[in-house]
């Protein structure tokens, strides 16, 4: 079993998972809601919007969507996208590229748990935890 983590955006899907693509690598793939079923019952103005991306790597899958609720789009801190780095050059690589334009909340520091850690919150408002351990 694995768990793959789903993040929804207001309109800005395409640009932030290319973002995360820049950030982290990968092989990125969108569909939008006018590519699918569903763009006969949609509005014109959706038909860009994406209903599905993903981005996958060796070590992760990360999947997003333009697809918010009626209640629109509400970002809390319940969440937090956690990335096990392989080497300290590459966390501290990821945690310089993820927080561009975000906020740096907890900068890379040697832990107690003998690991490098870091948080910060992107430019989309998501929480990224890298960690790598030493």
């Amino acid at each position: 079993m694995t768990i793959h983590s789903y993040l929804t955006f207001n309109g800005n899907c395409r640009e932030a998972m290319t973002f995360y693509k820049k950030c982290l690598g990968g092989k990125l793939r969108f569909q939008t809601i006018g590519e699918s079923p569903l763009s006969e019952r949609m509005p014109v103005k959706m038909k860009d919007c994406i209903l599905h991306a993903v981005l996958a790597n060796k070590g992760f899958v990360l999947t997003g969507s333009d697809m918010v609720g009626e209640k629109g789009l509400l970002k809390g801190n319940a969440i937090s996208l956690a990335l096990n780095c392989a080497t300290e050059k590459e966390a501290r690589a990821r945690y310089k590229k993820l927080s561009e334009g975000g906020k740096q909340t907890h900068p890379l520091e040697n832990t107690f748990w003998n690991a490098l850690f870091g948080e910060l919150t992107d430019k989309y408002g998501n929480t990224w935890m890298l960690n790598y351990n030493r």
